[in-house]
């Protein structure tokens, strides 16, 4: 799997998702805050599906890089 998801982009994607789950879990918002897993993983694993038939990444090389 290849990495397309940059510095910037992960720590916002973690930080939103993070934030969602906790608004969810102190009910301050209903069920669906719950959708904050999605970019919390997809930060976390430094990689977005929904990027890839669209040929993005906002990796600083431009380039998607090898996970090891």
């Amino acid at each position: 799997m290849k990495t397309n998801v940059g510095g910037l982009d992960r720590m916002l994607r973690i930080a939103v998702g993070l934030v969602l789950i906790l608004l969810a879990a102190t009910q301050t918002i209903g069920l669906w805050g719950y959708i904050g897993v999605i970019p919390l993983l997809t930060g976390a694993f430094r990689f977005c599906p929904v990027y890839v038939p669209f040929g993005l990444s906002s990796c600083q090389t431009g380039k998607p890089e090898k996970i090891k």
